[in-house]
């Protein structure tokens, strides 16, 4: 969320103080706007919470809107932030490469496997992903798979545990989520944020 304050302040939302308190423990914030509240729920649950309406707006990474692709969510407006890329890693024992003209199978530890297994088929190859939510930088290590697939910023966790990353399947930036029900019935409202944040996106990037 440290990179979307700043669109926060660029479109007039102000959160009351415990938004910005790293201690803070609650998850529902305030703003100045008597009918705006803010809710700070996990990356992978924003899409849920844009989807069945319990939020109207959300900001959400392409990997997340990929994996889940929620069909009562419009996303308009790619934010420019939160970049980084899904990749496959592999055990440096393995190579540096990775061919998949030799592939008929794989075995995969990742968060993703709705994305990885459409990825591996349209290669001709059948994933059998292994679902982790987190540590998977270990797997290959203990031997519970040769790969995984996972977001890479930099890759520096990637090189500390022994790993390689050999593939992209997507770059990854945040985007602004809106529930589609939300868009038809307060519609003058809801496109109305989206162009203050589409202008506010414009102006970081001038």
């Amino acid at each position: 969320m440290t990179e979307a304050r700043p669109l926060l302040d660029a479109v007039g939302i102000r959160p009351e103080p415990a938004f910005d308190d790293a201690n803070a423990r609650q998850l529902q914030f305030f703003t100045n706007f008597d009918h705006i509240s803010i809710i700070r729920v996990r990356s992978f649950d924003v899409a849920t919470f844009v989807a069945f309406g319990a939020a109207q707006l959300g900001v959400a990474g392409n990997d997340v809107l990929s994996e889940f692709d929620y069909p009562e969510i419009y996303a308009p407006l790619d934010l420019g932030i939160g970049k980084c890329r899904l990749c496959i890693a592999q055990s440096a024992d393995l190579g540096e490469d990775l061919d998949l003209s030799k592939l008929s199978h794989v075995r995969i530890a990742t968060k993703y496997p709705e994305t990885t297994s459409k990825y591996f088929a349209a290669q001709g190859i059948q994933a059998e992903c292994v679902k982790l939510n987190g540590a998977m930088e270990l797997a290959p290590k203990l031997g519970l798979t040769p790969r995984i697939v996972d977001l890479v910023s930099t890759g520096k966790t990637l090189k500390e545990n022994g790993l390689i990353e050999v593939a992209t399947i997507a770059d990854v930036s945040s985007r602004l989520v809106v529930n589609r029900t939300a868009l038809k019935v307060r519609s003058v409202e809801i496109n109305s944020w989206i162009e203050k944040f589409r202008s506010a996106v414009d102006a970081s990037m001038a």
